[in-house]
C-alpha cells in the first residue's frame, strides 16, 4: 500500500525567513512558494534524494498549522506517506481502527490528493497520504 515516504513537513512561524536557512545556511534547493488556500497554507519543497522536506506556514491564525505552532511551537507537524490508491489506502486503514481526518481526500499542495490519520492512532504521529498520479505522456 506504501510506496515510500513522500515528505516531512516542518511548521514554521515564517517561510520566508525559514528558506533563507534551508537554502543559503544548508544549501538545499527549493522549489517556489505554493500557496494552498483550502488547507489555510504556504509550502516551499525542498527535494532532498527520493524524498522532500516540506517547509509549511498558516496563513491564518486559525489554520491547523498555526494552532500546531501555538500550542507545540515549530518543528515536525506530519510525515506523509505516498500511496498508489488513497481511496483504497483509507478503507483499509478506517477498517483497521485508525482513526481518519479525511474521510476523503481533499487536494493539497502540487495538486496531489492528501488525507490525514488523526495522531492518536499513530502513537502522536499525525500521517499524511498521498498520491500522486502521473499524467500520461501525450503523443503528438
Amino acid at each position: 500500500m506504501f510506496k515510500k515516504i513522500s515528505h516531512i513537513a516542518i511548521a514554521v512561524k515564517n517561510i520566508d525567513d525559514a528558506l533563507v536557512r534551508y537554502t543559503q545556511v544548508l544549501g538545499m534547493t527549493a522549489k517556489p512558494v505554493e500557496q494552498v488556500p483550502e488547507q489555510k497554507v504556504k509550502t516551499a519543497m525542498l527535494p532532498v534524494g527520493e524524498g522532500r522536506l516540506e517547509l509549511v506556514q498558516g496563513t491564518d491564525k486559525d489554520s491547523p498549522v498555526a494552532k500546531f505552532i501555538e500550542s507545540h511551537g515549530e518543528g515536525i507537524h506530519h510525515i506523509a506517506l505516498e500511496v498508489d490508491d488513497i481511496h483504497d489506502a483509507l478503507t483499509v486503514l478506517k477498517f483497521a481502527g485508525l482513526q481518519l481526518i479525511d474521510e476523503k481526500p481533499r487536494i493539497g499542495a502540487e495538486g496531489a490528493k492528501i488525507a490525514f490519520i488523526h495522531p492518536k492512532s499513530l502513537n502522536g504521529v499525525l500521517l499524511e497520504l498521498i498520491e500522486t498520479k502521473k499524467e500520461p505522456i501525450k503523443k503528438p
